[in-house]
């Protein structure tokens, strides 16, 4: 073998050759095929180990309490509604982020809450 079989986070394997290949290519620069993106993944991870489902679900079920927001790091706002738990303001805000989390994009979701 003349190539490392480990790929980076940014890379995948060709659906074709079984090549590394950047995660955004197109097309296999070594066999030519064109890559298929992948299905809407509810259960991928970001590059930091946030799932955007377990936040997704805690928007759902604990967004009146900020939940989500602590666990995507956003330690300030979920203070915020923690402290205005009390109302209803934020358990509304937590279910409409929630929905708002499952529809995002994979790519969305790494660019904005991805990094560590």
């Amino acid at each position: 073998m003349t190539e490392a079989m480990y790929k980076a986070a940014d890379e995948k394997f060709c659906s074709e050759c079984g090549a590394i290949i950047k995660a955004r290519a197109e097309i296999c620069p070594k066999c030519g095929v064109r890559q298929f993106a992948p299905p809407n993944n509810l259960a991928a991870v970001a590059p930091n180990g946030k799932s955007k489902l377990a936040a997704a679900l805690f928007a759902l079920f604990l967004g009146g309490f900020g939940i989500h927001k602590f666990y995507l790091g956003r330690i300030g706002w979920g203070i915020f509604y923690l402290l205005f738990c009390w109302t209803v303001i934020p358990a509304i805000l937590g279910i409409i982020e929630g929905i708002l989390l499952l529809v995002m994009s994979e790519q969305d979701f790494n660019r904005k809450y991805g990094t560590a």
